[in-house]
């Protein structure tokens, strides 16, 4: 017989929300292990004594947790899709009748807590894996990926020199006044002032000839209005943060850089903060490594490799690796020459030949943009009569080269990577981090900040890593490997046994003896 639903709403409903989970949902495993209790004594000093109580912050943390698994950026969406899931109310701790938070709750409360609160969290994340033997700290891959900000770049704005500035200020107020919907500028003074020199602004002026009739291929090139954009010249209004990059085959935009450590390991995620775009990956090597040494040693790990790309290559950073006892195996960038053509340096006396064998002796060190050199030069002597000097020299009096005062440490760097070792672990690099980044860009919603401001993306970048780690924690399982040797012994310990066994239904039982021991 057939049988026809019919539905009609109940007066009073017995239904335990528990028990409509199943045991292995990823979210109930998920609440089983994560114990974010300690949130309560570090919130309490954000919060107020007296008013309408506030989103339960452990509440709130989850929630947000539950957008970067769920690969969500939107806080309205979020609040709808947990509201459709009983798993993720299970692990949030709600009731099927119990009213979620506004979507606009979330945003502010991510506002009111610092980036600190969660690093906090991120580390204790991190602290399970460390004691669940996820991570060794041996050898931490770092690199980064550019981000796209919350702002684009038909928003950016002329920066102004400092003597016009309040002139420039005052017209903006004036504007403002008359404006029905005024823009709001969020930077500061010193991000509106011009800080670029006249050598930099000709650099400048000379790539935006260039861009439009040489770069055709460039996104917006042959628009009317295209312009060679830079950090110095321009800056977002609408997030000051925000810096100018581009990627080789993409179109230039508005960027943060997430620099990354991943523990080669079991890939897990042991370092990651928001920086700006415009900075060189070398300028941030030194902290990262350093702050990462600092989380390590806190677990009792001790780093030994550091592997990098070539962007993160400096003389400065290799002799910082070194003096930390840390092994870097970092590729050098490609202006790295290590001298001039035909020149040879003699290390005992520290003198470079010239191929008309005139020596180039030390003169003095200086500094070009915070790198140390070493400058050598020949006398004015040696010079006069070459037969190479309209080439070598020119319109000098004498022949001066330039060379890294890091000389050794490259030479060190570049041994390395030819070894055995070093040619394994550039392997090993790119096929730890760079899956991670995938990951978490298509996956865990890190694909574009959705807030304003360098704080405000570490927190988004940190919480992305927090999702991938709790994701390897549920999944990871300690797996004893046998060898070959073990394989062997185990046959070797039954043969003997059956040996025992046969022996003894001819003589009579045998003294005891040790198997294990004969397998040694």
């Amino acid at each position: 017989m057939q049988g026809k639903k019919r539905y009609q709403p109940k007066l009073f409903n017995n239904f335990n929300l528990a028990e409509r989970v199943p045991e292995d949902n990823f979210y109930r495993r998920l609440k089983s292990v994560l114990d974010l209790h300690f949130l309560y004594k570090e919130t309490e000093k954000y919060y107020g004594t007296c008013g309408q109580k506030s989103i339960d912050p452990v509440v709130f943390f989850k929630l947000c947790l539950v957008g970067y698994l769920e690969n969500i950026i939107s806080d309205r969406q979020l609040i709808q899709h947990a509201s459709m899931r009983l798993d993720i109310l299970y692990f949030i701790d709600h009731d099927i009748d119990d009213e979620l938070p506004w979507h606009s709750t979330i945003s502010r409360t991510r506002d009111l807590f610092p980036d600190t609160l969660f690093e906090q969290l991120f580390e204790k994340v991190l602290n399970m894996c460390v004691e669940k033997g996820m991570v060794s700290g041996k050898t931490q891959a770092i690199d980064s990926a550019p981000v796209k900000a919350n702002a684009s770049m038909e928003s950016l704005e002329l920066k102004v020199p400092e003597d016009e500035l309040e002139e420039h200020l005052r017209k903006v107020r004036a504007m403002s006044k008359v404006d029905k919907q005024p823009k709001e500028n969020k930077a500061s003074r010193d991000q509106r002032k011009l800080k670029a020199t006249d050598k930099e602004l000709k650099e400048i002026e000379r790539r935006n000839e260039n861009w439009n009739r040489k770069q055709d291929n460039r996104p917006g090139a042959k628009s009317k209005g295209a312009k060679y954009t830079s950090n110095k010249t321009h800056y977002s209004p609408t997030d000051p943060d925000a810096r100018i990059s581009v990627k080789p085959g993409k179109a230039r935009k508005l960027n943060y850089h997430a620099q990354m450590s991943v523990d080669t390991a079991h890939h897990v995620i042991t370092s990651m903060e928001a920086d700006y775009a415009d900075k060189h990956d070398s300028r941030s090597l030194i902290g990262i490594v350093d702050k990462l040494q600092r989380r390590l040693r806190r677990y009792e790990l001790e780093m030994e490799n550091v592997l990098a790309d070539a962007g993160y290559s400096s003389g400065e950073n290799y002799a910082d690796m070194e003096q930390r006892g840390l092994s870097a195996y970092i590729p050098p960038h490609g202006t790295y020459k290590g001298g001039p053509d035909g020149f040879t340096y003699h290390k005992d006396a520290d003198y470079w030949l010239c191929p008309q064998g005139k020596q180039l002796t030390f003169h003095k060190i200086t500094e070009e943009k915070t790198n140390l050199k070493r400058i050598y030069r020949t006398k004015r002597a040696d010079c006069r009569g070459c037969p190479i000097a309209s080439i070598c020299i020119r319109k000098s009096w004498e022949k001066r080269i330039t060379i890294t005062h890091y000389m050794d440490e490259y030479e060190r760097a570049i041994s390395r990577l030819n070894g055995r070792k070093g040619q394994y672990l550039k392997t090993k690099r790119q096929a730890t981090i760079e899956p991670v980044f995938g990951v978490l860009t298509q996956y865990l919603a890190m694909g574009k900040v959705t807030t304003k401001g360098i704080h405000n993306a570490n927190k988004q970048f940190m919480m992305a890593a927090i999702a991938y780690n709790l994701k390897k924690y549920l999944k990871f399982e300690s797996k004893t490997v046998r060898t070959q040797f073990g394989e062997a012994s185990d046959v070797i310990t039954s043969f003997i046994q059956s040996l025992n066994l046969f022996l003894s239904s001819l003589i009579g039982p045998l003294p005891p003896f040790h198997t294990q021991k004969m397998v040694e």
